[in-house]
């Protein structure tokens, strides 16, 4: 894993290097393992395009997630890191919807994502990733629809023009 290790190395934080090698070479679920041990990494770069390969392998492969929900939902609940963030709030809904989260996990995850959504010192990334992500869980969990409703019409208040598109399109899927 080394090798991969120094693949996703070198640069700075505005690029993802050679991060799509990475993903190339993640071809078992062992190989996935060594590589999300990496979101642990002092090296908030080396963070970063774990987070980005783990997230885009995730896709494809759901079920690689399935040994790592405590460590996501406790990275989830302490990560710093914008970057981090982002990517987190991609995974979150994945893990949720594939694992069938307990309530209180549920819950947990829901109210800091909508933290996460609400932050208006926060990146417009994390929140727009954070919105969608809580539209993508509202979907499994009706229950859940009324309070995203209510965020919805909180951010909709802000009139920044990345959260006013996605509140846009995400009004028109609930409409579908």
């Amino acid at each position: 894993m080394s090798d991969i290790l120094n693949t996703i190395k070198g640069g700075g934080l505005r690029s993802l290097g050679d991060t799509g090698i990475v993903i190339s070479e993640i071809t078992n679920r062992q190989k996935f393992d060594e590589l999300f041990k990496n979101l642990f990494d002092a090296d908030r770069l080396i963070v970063m395009r774990t987070a980005d390969a783990v997230e885009k392998i995730s896709q494809t492969h759901p079920e690689y997630l399935d040994s790592h929900k405590k460590e996501l939902l406790e990275l989830f609940q302490t990560a710093n890191h914008i970057e981090l963030k982002w990517h987190l709030a991609q995974l979150i809904p994945r893990l949720i919807i594939r694992l069938k989260l307990n309530e209180e996990e549920t819950g947990s995850a829901w109210d800091r994502l909508t933290q996460w959504a609400l932050d208006k010192s926060g990146s417009r990334i994390v929140r727009v990733n954070s919105m969608q992500a809580l539209f993508d869980i509202q979907k499994q969990y009706p229950e859940l629809k009324k309070d995203f409703t209510d965020t919805l019409a909180k951010l909709d208040r802000e009139i920044i023009p990345s959260l006013v598109a996605r509140i846009k399109k995400l009004r028109k899927e609930m409409k579908s």
